[in-house]
C-alpha cells in the first residue's frame, strides 16, 4: 500500500456542547451532520489493498469482510476516507449486532456478515489518488468527497449535511428514532487535525431514577483500601422483575472509598437477591449477566457484590439500546424520596420511530 496519507491516522474528534450552535458561531462557518452510532473507521484503499482502522488505530479489517468488498466496489481506486461502520436491523441502527462482529472466530464473523451485512457511512476525505487533502479546509474536502462519491451505492453511503442550524435542530429531534446519536457540527475552515477535538457534538441528555442492585470493586481496590468501581443499576419491567439496565461510575478516588463504606450495610447473599436466577446454566449461556464475561471484558473479573435493592439514585444517560443504557450512566444524586418499585421502564422517554432509509436517502 502506497498512499499520500498512510496509516496509522488518529481520527479527528469532537467535544460536547449543549444545544446546536449557530452556523456563524465559528469563523468560516459550520456544517452539520447526523451523528452515526457505530464504529468509527478510517478506510485506506490502494487498488485491491484495503485496510479498515478503528478510532484507536486498531485494525478492523478481519471483522468486516463485507465492508472491504463494498469499499472495492464503491470507493475510488486510491483514497483515504473517514466514516462510520453501522449495521441496520429493520428501520434503525443496531449497535448490539455490530458489536457481535468483534469475535475471534473467522467462521462466526463470516456468518454474521451474511446474516446482517454492515454498511459504511462516509463523511470525510483525507486523500484521493496521489493527492493528500488532510491539510485542506473541510469545505474543500467535503466538495471533493461529494464529487468522488456522486454515484456511490449502498452499502456505502455519503452522509447528508446542512449549513442550516434549524434543519440540524430538526434532525436532532427526529433522527434518534432511527438509532442515531445526535448531531455533529464541523468547522468548514479547518483542516483534518488528528486526535484534535475540533468538531462539536450535540447528544441527547436524559435522567432516570434507578435501583441500586450491586457494585463492582475498582481495579485499584485493595483489602487495605477497598474502592467501589461501578454501581449496577436496575429497573422493574411490566411483570415486576428487576432487570439489569446498566452501570454508572466515574467517581473520584475519595468518593469511591466513601461509597464503599456507605454501601456495606446493604450487602446480602446472592441467593437472597432478585438476580439469583443468573446463577443457572441457562443464564450463564445468555451472555447478558451483570457479572458475566463478554468479548469486551478481556478476561477481567466482572463479579459483583449483591446489594439489597432498597436504594434509589438518579442517573444521567444519553439513550437506550434495547432495554439497557447504551453508554455508562452518570451518578446525579440519591433519591431517598423514591420507592424502588416505582423505578420502572415507563418513566423513560419514548423516542418517536424514524425510518433510517429516509436519513440515508436524504444524503
Amino acid at each position: 500500500m502506497d498512499l499520500p496519507v498512510m496509516p496509522p491516522v488518529r481520527p479527528m474528534l469532537a467535544k460536547s456542547v449543549k444545544g446546536v450552535p449557530a452556523a456563524d458561531s465559528v469563523e468560516g462557518g459550520l456544517l452539520y451532520e447526523p451523528k452515526w452510532d457505530g464504529f468509527r473507521c478510517l478506510v485506506f484503499r490502494d487498488g485491491d489493498e484495503v485496510e479498515l482502522m478503528s478510532r484507536s488505530t486498531k485494525p478492523l479489517t478481519r471483522y468486516f469482510p463485507d465492508v472491504v468488498e463494498a469499499v472495492k466496489a464503491e470507493l475510488p481506486e486510491r483514497c483515504v476516507v473517514d466514516g462510520e461502520i453501522v449495521t441496520i436491523v429493520g428501520d434503525r441502527l443496531d449497535f448490539d449486532t455490530l458489536s457481535q462482529r468483534i469475535h475471534p472466530a473467522a467462521s462466526r464473523v463470516t456468518m454474521l456478515a451474511e446474516q446482517t451485512p454492515a454498511s459504511l457511512v462516509v463523511f470525510d476525505l483525507l486523500a484521493l489518488g496521489d493527492e493528500a487533502l488532510d491539510a485542506a479546509p473541510f469545505s474543500q474536502r467535503r466538495a471533493r468527497l461529494e464529487e468522488a462519491l456522486a454515484d456511490v451505492r449502498p452499502p456505502v453511503h455519503l452522509t447528508r449535511t446542512t449549513t442550516d442550524a434549524a434543519v440540524a435542530e430538526d434532525w436532532f429531534g427526529h433522527f434518534e428514532g432511527a438509532g442515531l446519536d445526535g448531531v455533529v457540527a464541523k468547522p468548514l475552515g479547518r483542516g483534518y487535525e488528528q486526535n484534535g477535538r475540533v468538531m462539536l457534538k450535540i447528544k441527547h441528555a436524559r435522567t432516570a431514577d434507578v435501583v441500586l442492585a450491586g457494585y463492582r470493586l475498582h481495579k485499584t481496590s485493595t483489602e487495605e483500601r477497598p474502592l467501589l468501581g461501578s454501581m449496577l443499576l436496575g429497573l422493574y419491567d411490566d411483570e415486576g422483575t428487576l432487570q439489569h439496565v446498566g452501570v454508572c461510575g466515574s467517581f473520584t478516588e475519595a468518593r469511591r472509598a466513601e461509597l464503599y463504606d456507605e454501601l456495606q450495610e446493604l450487602r446480602i447473599g446472592l441467593d437472597e437477591h432478585p438476580w439469583a436466577r443468573w446463577q443457572s446454566a441457562e443464564a450463564q449461556a445468555s451472555g447478558r449477566l451483570p457479572g458475566g464475561q463478554s468479548r469486551w471484558s478481556g478476561g477481567k473479573d466482572l463479579s459483583f457484590v449483591p446489594l439489597a435493592p432498597t436504594r434509589v439514585l438518579e442517573v444521567g444517560y444519553e439513550h437506550m439500546e434495547g432495554d439497557r443504557f447504551r453508554h455508562l450512566a452518570q451518578f446525579k444524586r440519591w433519591r431517598l424520596d423514591r420507592e424502588p418499585t416505582s423505578c420502572t421502564y415507563e418513566q423513560l422517554e419514548e423516542v418517536v420511530s424514524y425510518d433510517l432509509a429516509d436519513v440515508l436517502s436524504g444524503a
